[in-house]
């Protein structure tokens, strides 16, 4: 789902909600979600090659070399929601980046992973969108493999 909002003196923001059920419990996909030095590994293997951290600044290597400089804003075990904002490395011409994961419990062995991505200026959406449709796909195919589904 894309959708816009206003932001503060009327800029438009282009807000990219992804939802994805997978099969597997919620516990297990907030330890991979929370676990933002592993994200090469647990999450998006091959989409992020590698992962350096330095305080609260993530360092993603993608394939083609680049990196892109994540500050991670909140990992909240409560609400199983981890933020993150994108400030360095964009392959395309952003201004803002800002995103978020939410685990939420479904029935047994199954659980929602809502990814909700803010990007300025609101016309890179249709550049944004195909990259997190992929990625939560890589996510849910990793996920479940990981969990033998």
């Amino acid at each position: 789902m894309v959708s816009q909002r206003y932001g503060q003196g009327g800029t438009a923001i282009a807000t990219i909600v992804q939802d994805i059920v997978i099969e597997c419990g919620a516990e297990d996909v907030w330890d991979a979600v929370r676990d933002v030095g592993a994200v090469h590994e647990r999450l998006v293997p091959g989409y992020v090659l590698d992962v350096r951290m330095d305080g609260d600044t993530r360092y993603l290597t993608v394939p083609g070399g680049a990196v892109v400089r994540e500050l991670i804003v909140s990992v909240d075990d409560g609400l199983r929601r981890l933020a993150y904002s994108a400030v360095e490395g964009f392959r395309i011409p952003l201004t803002h980046h800002h995103a978020s994961f939410q685990v939420f419990p479904e029935e047994a062995g199954r659980c929602r992973l809502v990814w909700t991505t803010d990007v300025l200026p609101h016309e890179m959406v249709d550049q944004v969108r195909p990259r997190v449709v992929r990625g939560a796909q890589v996510m849910k195919e990793t996920l479940e493999q990981r969990a033998g589904r």
